[in-house]
């Protein structure tokens, strides 16, 4: 079994910033990519940002420049830096692990609970 669990988020004012952390646990042979993703009101769930094992990033462009993602591949651990937030990024904010239990194996998508991302004008 993999658990993934995030923490942070909350309510702030538009400009202001927010840190999200997520770690996986369990059993966990290797992860390739972890990262974030939202689900605003009445919206499909859409990628913020990932990072792979090896170091490459990827960003909507919607948060390009504003939100930066790291990852500390020895703690299975990942973080999501948000600055100069605006209204449309109220979501659920969901971490997204993918995982290979054992080698050899096919990786497997996991999920943890989300966290609310509430920003006022």
């Amino acid at each position: 079994q993999v658990q993934v669990v995030e923490s942070g988020g909350g309510l702030v004012q538009a400009g202001g910033s927010l840190r999200l952390s997520c770690a996986a646990s369990g059993s966990i042979f290797s992860i390739s990519v972890m990262g974030w993703y939202r689900q605003a009101p009445g919206k499909q769930r859409e990628l913020v940002a990932t990072a792979t094992s090896g170091g490459t990033t990827n960003y909507a462009d919607s948060v390009k420049g504003r939100f930066t993602i790291s990852r500390d591949n020895a703690k299975n651990t990942v973080v999501l830096q948000m600055n100069s937030l605006k209204p449309e990024d109220t979501a659920v904010y969901y971490c997204n692990a993918v995982v290979k239990t054992r080698w050899g194996t096919l990786p497997n998508s996991y999920w943890g609970q989300g966290t609310q991302v509430s920003v006022s004008s």
